[in-house]
């Protein structure tokens, strides 16, 4: 008997776990209370109206962030909340342990898009203490993909600056991967085209080297934030001039401070 693909083709155009989804919901609403979120959601659109009846007409003319904050997706460190700043101020990019990758096409774009259309003038890369990522990275051990490629960033940074973070026990050495990290990923926004570019264009038209790139670290047992020196010898400098510039201009010194 010929054989006939045409059960096959059937069974191949049917979408998998069609049964599935007839039987189930995207989500119950018997553990999860949507009504309360609706519910918050009014009472904070209300008390926005109260406080400036225009808030949201402003909102709706566009955004004008002064900020490019590249944090983590930790739960406990909302960048508006820890800053006490409203929307529309603050243009965000949040990830496992606030990296800053080239391969991240996400952040890459954000990146260009706060950059060359937003114009913001300041780029905050935040770090927090007791960062799960981070800690996980101090871990030798597999914690499967894609968490586990990832991680691998955090534990570059960690052999790069093995030397310093072996001398750290428990949660001192946490503490200290998490603040190398963040002056690793300002290094990683500063290597960036999109970045050297626009700096070379305000110093060319406006006298002033933007945007500046800032390294902060959140301390989630206090609420407090604090900004790391990020402190490079002249040799040191010189060395990562000389392999990532890719504009010449007089008078840059200025990495992330």
């Amino acid at each position: 008997r010929a054989w006939s693909g045409i059960g096959l083709v059937q069974r191949l155009q049917r979408p998998l776990g069609s049964r599935l989804c007839k039987a189930r919901s995207f989500h119950d609403d018997t553990i999860f209370d949507f009504e309360k979120v609706f519910e918050n959601n009014k009472k904070w659109a209300t008390s926005k109206r109260a406080a400036d009846p225009e808030f949201f007409e402003k909102l709706a003319r566009g955004q004008s962030p002064s900020i490019l904050w590249i944090g983590c997706s930790d739960a406990r460190v909302p960048a508006n909340v820890i800053i006490g700043a409203d929307s529309g101020t603050v243009f965000v990019q949040r990830n496992i342990a606030n990296q800053f990758l080239a391969i991240d096409l996400n952040a890459q774009s954000v990146l260009q898009y706060a950059i060359e259309f937003l114009h913001v003038p300041h780029i905050v890369v935040c770090g927090h203490y007791d960062c799960g990522g981070v800690r996980a990275a101090l871990r030798n051990m597999n914690h499967g993909s894609p968490l586990e490629n990832w991680l691998r960033n955090i534990r570059d940074v960690w052999r790069l600056h093995y030397d310093e973070i072996v001398q750290f026990q428990g949660e001192a050495r946490v503490r200290r991967l998490v603040e190398l990290n963040v002056v690793e990923q300002c290094l990683n926004v500063y290597k960036t085209a999109s970045v050297q570019k626009r700096r070379w264009e305000t110093l060319q038209k406006d006298g002033i080297i933007l945007p500046q790139i800032h390294g902060l670290v959140y301390d989630v047992a206090n609420g407090e934030l604090k900004k790391l020196p990020i402190d490079f010898s002249q040799g040191d400098m010189q060395k990562l001039q000389n392999c990532f510039d890719l504009y010449e201009f007089e008078g840059d010194n200025t990495l992330p401070d």
